[in-house]
């Protein structure tokens, strides 16, 4: 029996389902708005709703497991990629450097008298290669 087990796998195996959710996280975090299938968006509410509890807290502890759930990298920066950081072109390298600063930085502050609920499902056309219906995941505006 799969008491407590509400979880949809999406057809995937838990270490591709984990990397396809952090993955779409830090899309959602970095863009605000992300399309995609309806199931995948339902599945993704949980995490983006948590991230955003962890990011209302704005604690050290909070930080690390945000860093660690997302699956973020600090890797070394190429000298290229270095000095166009310090040019201030930040489009070149990877965006998973911004993606704990936005969450902390804007979303959390955002729905701090939030009690839940901070992202919306907008259904959309259906796709045309599998008929699957499409949708918009986003976060509401507090």
């Amino acid at each position: 029996m799969r008491h407590l087990n509400h979880r949809n796998k999406l057809s995937r195996t838990s270490s591709h389902r984990r990397c396809l959710i952090a993955n779409m996280l830090k899309s959602l975090i970095y863009h605000g708005r992300i399309e995609t299938s309806v199931a995948k968006a339902k599945e993704l509410r949980r995490y983006a709703d948590h991230m955003v509890g962890l990011a209302k807290k704005n604690d050290l502890a909070s930080r690390r497991k945000a860093i660690a759930e997302l699956m973020i990298r600090f890797n070394a920066l190429t000298p290229k990629q270095a000095r166009d950081a310090k040019a201030g072109n930040t489009d070149s390298y990877n965006v998973d450097r911004h993606v704990i600063t936005t969450l902390f930085g804007e979303i959390g502050p955002r729905f701090l008298t939030r009690n839940g609920g901070y992202t919306r499902i907008v259904k959309g056309a259906y796709r045309v290669g599998d008929n699957s219906q499409q949708c918009f995941i986003e976060f509401l505006e507090a």
